[in-house]
C-alpha cells in the first residue's frame, strides 16, 4: 500500500481529509477532479454542458490510470468514479480504498450552497443525492474501510483514515 484513495459521495469530506492526510504522511495529495480540469482545460460543469457526464467519466478513467504511477499520494476521487468497476480495480492495485459515508440529509446540509455541483442542477437535489447514492452504494461498499462522516470533524475522520492506512501497511 503506498497510496490512499479516498472515495464517496460529494460533501462526505475527501477533499478536507484527504489534504488533512496527505500534511500529516508528509505525502501529496491530488484531488481526480482538480486533475482533469487542469488537463483539459475546462471546469468540470463546462464538460458536463457541452460533452456530457459520458465525455466526463472517460477523462477520470485516464486521469485513474495515470495514479496508477504514483507513490506516497493522497487522492481524493470523484464522487462517480467508482461506479466503473475498472477504476475502483486500478485503485485498489496501489491504494488502500477508503469511502468516506454520509447521510442524504448530512451531504445536503454540506452541498446546498455550492453551484459547481452539475448532478444536482434539478428540481429535487435531495431526491437525487439519495437516487445515487443507491446506485453508487454497491461500489462503495467494495472499498477496503468504510468510515462514518455524518457526525465527526474532519481530524477525527484522518485518524481513522490514517489508523486504516497502518493497519493495511503492518
Amino acid at each position: 500500500m503506498q497510496n490512499i484513495a479516498l472515495i464517496g459521495f460529494m460533501g462526505t469530506g475527501k477533499s478536507s481529509v484527504g489534504r488533512l492526510a496527505a500534511e500529516s504522511l508528509q505525502f501529496e495529495f491530488v484531488d481526480t477532479d482538480d486533475l482533469i480540469e487542469a488537463q483539459s482545460g475546462r471546469t468540470i460543469e463546462d464538460i458536463f454542458k457541452q460533452q456530457g457526464e459520458a465525455a466526463f467519466r472517460q477523462l477520470e478513467k485516464q486521469v485513474v490510470e495515470n495514479l496508477s504511477q504514483r507513490q506516497k499520494t493522497v487522492i481524493a476521487t470523484g464522487g462517480g468514479l467508482v461506479a466503473d468497476p475498472a477504476n475502483l480495480a486500478s485503485l485498489k492495485t496501489h491504494a488502500l480504498v477508503v469511502c468516506l459515508w454520509a447521510s442524504p440529509e448530512t451531504i445536503w446540509e454540506r452541498v446546498q450552497t455550492q453551484t459547481h455541483r452539475p448532478l444536482l442542477q434539478t428540481a429535487d437535489p435531495l431526491g437525487k443525492i439519495r437516487e445515487l447514492l443507491a446506485l453508487r452504494d454497491p461500489h462503495y461498499r467494495q472499498a477496503d474501510a468504510l468510515i462514518q462522516t455524518g457526525q465527526r470533524s474532519a481530524k477525527e475522520v484522518v485518524q481513522q483514515v490514517l489508523h486504516q492506512f497502518q493497519i493495511a501497511r503492518e
